[in-house]
């Protein structure tokens, strides 16, 4: 796992300077935007492409999305 992935044409990471929110790129990391910018799910740890889902581990546990990051879904 790590704190930065490629999906399709973007770059998904863990924000480093606030890991309760996900940004993204469309221009290979010279610039990033919030995607996901609450608490709900605690602090990133590590993220992880499995198949179609986003698979993240958070001090919450484990959550996984299906739509880029937009909203997450623990995983029980």
């Amino acid at each position: 796992m790590s704190q930065m992935i490629s999906v399709g044409k973007e770059l998904i990471r863990i924000n480093p300077n606030n890991t309760c929110q996900i940004q993204y790129s469309t221009s290979a990391g010279r610039t990033w935007l919030l995607r996901f910018g609450s608490n709900t799910a605690g602090n990133f740890i590590d993220l992880s492409l499995v198949g179609n889902e986003i698979i993240a581990l958070t001090s919450k546990g484990t959550y996984y999305s299906t739509n880029q990051g937009r909203m997450w879904i623990r995983r029980s």
